[in-house]
């Protein structure tokens, strides 16, 4: 009796079709880039910058501007995280690499629109938004959001209404205009980094509690989703959901560790 291989049918569990016999079916290319480099390094560069080299060559970001961080363990983040691919370059695996390249390509057009965004947020601000019921959804939310808003108030200058329900609530325009002033007043790499936390947690003050080290990385996703995380144990958890909270948190604790090591 002739094989699969030599009558051409395929394996209905495999989910293949049939072909004739010596007729093959194009494979699926991986769509990303593939790995053209053998080492990394970083270096001093001009101006007190640093470089990342692929092979002792610079990086370039997409718009093809040379890749200089404004210290050392800013590199390092990012030379371990071209270090760690494997045969394909897959840049969703690489927030702070990610990061970088808006900054030097995009931040110095955007920062007036940028900052607006964040203070946008703030008006409607994650943190400000509670349950008027369950009891210990409510208070859960208590416990974890309120230090936060207590801390953006005295520390921020920033003090933002709490309201129950999804009705909107007027935040105090003092209030946001410190939030404008306060990320406007960043350079363009803390800029870049506080709009991204922002948007990934749905909160100006978690994205600013995690900016001046209130949080680390980890403490602002675990903040930025107390309401999954109480659904999740009562109605059972999302694989899906599950997958992506996984993929933010880590993406969240390097970005933690990135403003870290602008600092540095």
């Amino acid at each position: 009796m002739k094989n699969d291989m030599q009558t051409g049918k395929s394996d209905a569990a495999s989910g293949e079709f049939e072909t004739k016999p010596g007729v093959k079916l194009p494979q699926t290319e991986d769509p990303r880039p593939k790995r053209f480099y053998k080492t990394v390094t970083v270096e001093a560069g001009e101006g007190g910058a640093w470089r990342v080299l692929l092979d002792g060559r610079g990086v370039k970001s997409p718009a093809r501007k040379e890749l200089a961080l404004p210290t050392k363990a800013a590199a390092e983040i990012i030379a371990a995280e071209w270090a760690a691919q494997g045969e394909h370059i897959d840049a969703p695996t690489m927030p702070a690499s990610r990061l970088a390249f808006v900054t030097i390509d995009r931040m110095a057009e955007a920062r007036a629109e940028t900052a607006a965004e964040v203070a946008k947020y703030a008006s409607t601000d994650l943190l400000c938004f509670r349950a008027a019921e369950p009891a210990d959804l409510v208070l859960a939310q208590n416990a974890a959001w309120n230090p936060l808003l207590d801390w953006a108030a005295s520390e921020l200058g920033v003090t933002l209404k709490a309201v129950a329900g999804i009705m909107p609530v007027e935040q105090d325009p003092v209030a946001l205009h410190t939030v404008l002033t306060r990320a406007g007043s960043l350079d363009d790499w803390k800029l870049t980094a506080l709009a991204h936390t922002t948007a990934v947690c749905g909160s100006a003050v978690l994205g600013l509690a995690l900016l001046e080290g209130r949080i680390d990385g980890a403490q602002a996703h675990a903040l930025s989703t107390v309401d999954e995380v109480y659904q999740a144990a009562h109605w059972g958890a999302d694989e899906d959901a599950a997958a992506r909270n996984a993929i933010l948190r880590a993406e969240l604790v390097v970005v933690g560790n990135w403003l870290r090591a602008l600092d540095a």
